[in-house]
């Protein structure tokens, strides 16, 4: 009986000890990878596509969609990847939408080529590409951060191309930051516990092995994020004098307690399109989408849901 319980407990202790020697080594990866795991059990699957400027990683689901969904683009932020919806997929798909959401050029499993300057400008192109080669001739949009200027420019520039928009703890207009790429890279466990505190008030600290794999990843991303901000401190991008013309509906959701991004910002955006929809999360800094999944999903989905469409007026909810 012991010979057969230790025969049948051994492959059980060496997964373990496998399981365990990678969280440790590799905390991230294993995170990606219980990600994964969550949006195959929700239908969405990984995919890849060539576009003009490189090849794309994207998601995309339900796979069982029987063509009524309705499309809906998700554009993650600086330093971000497609994944980091993930807290909202489940949400917008049972609300009937058809996600789609890709790794800009630079980030995630999306090429990285040496000769983009990674502006505003080339992501947009990249999601109007994008957004072609998924034989999508408008879709819903929203974007996340330096996501949310993308969409943004991508709404005013190509209007017919977006139905209705959200932005999420946005940039896109012009305000006073102290963010540089070497902010982004941290080298030491007190930059990573600065950079989460600039980020959000409430997330924990991961401990020391998870840091030392945030280090390593941040480190390995920082030639694209410097890219990209030395491209949007240029100014081109901006859509300040533009907000006023925006044409698509547009919701401005943005954390009460956002550092990194302030909310006057996002209330200078309302005053520009008086037409948009305004609403602050109680208590949720610049992780908002993740950190506040529940009440940022659902006012996301009230807006697109809408009949008629939302017009004006300023909303707070908490998380």
């Amino acid at each position: 009986m012991m010979r057969l319980l230790k025969f049948v407990l051994l492959p059980v202790v060496i997964v373990v000890v496998l399981v365990g020697g990678m969280l440790y080594k590799k905390p991230l990866w294993m995170a990606d990878q219980v990600l994964l795991y969550k949006l195959k059990r929700v239908n969405v699957r990984s995919h890849f596509v060539t576009i003009p400027e490189g090849r794309i990683h994207y998601i995309d689901g339900p796979a069982d969609d029987d063509g009524n969904a309705v499309p809906l683009v998700l554009i993650h932020g600086l330093a971000g990847r497609s994944l980091d919806y993930t807290p909202l997929i489940p949400m917008f798909e049972e609300n009937g939408f058809h996600v789609y959401a890709l790794d800009l050029l630079g980030y995630g499993g999306s090429d990285k080529p040496v000769s983009s300057d990674y502006s505003i400008a080339t992501e947009e192109q990249v999601v109007l590409h994008f957004m072609d080669a998924m034989h999508l001739k408008h879709a819903y949009v929203v974007g996340w951060s330096m996501g949310g200027w993308i969409a943004l420019k991508l709404a005013l520039d190509a209007p017919q191309r977006v139905d209705r928009i959200a932005v999420l703890d946005s940039a896109g207009i012009t305000f006073v930051s102290d963010l540089d790429a070497s902010a982004m890279a941290p080298t030491d466990g007190a930059g990573v516990e600065r950079l989460i505190r600039t980020m959000s008030p409430t997330m924990k600290v991961p401990p020391p092995f998870i840091q030392r794999d945030v280090i390593r990843w941040l480190g390995e991303q920082r030639w694209v994020v410097e890219r990209s901000l030395n491209a949007m401190r240029g100014g081109k991008d901006i859509v300040d004098f533009k907000l006023a013309s925006m044409q698509p509906p547009l919701v401005i959701v943005h954390g009460s307690q956002d550092a990194l991004i302030p909310p006057s910002v996002a209330e200078s955006m309302h005053r520009m399109d008086p037409r948009s929809v305004y609403v602050s999360v109680l208590g949720c800094g610049h992780f908002a989408p993740m950190e506040c999944s529940q009440a940022v999903g659902k006012a996301t989905v009230a807006f697109f849901r809408a009949q008629p469409v939302m017009v004006g007026g300023e909303l707070t909810v908490s998380h």
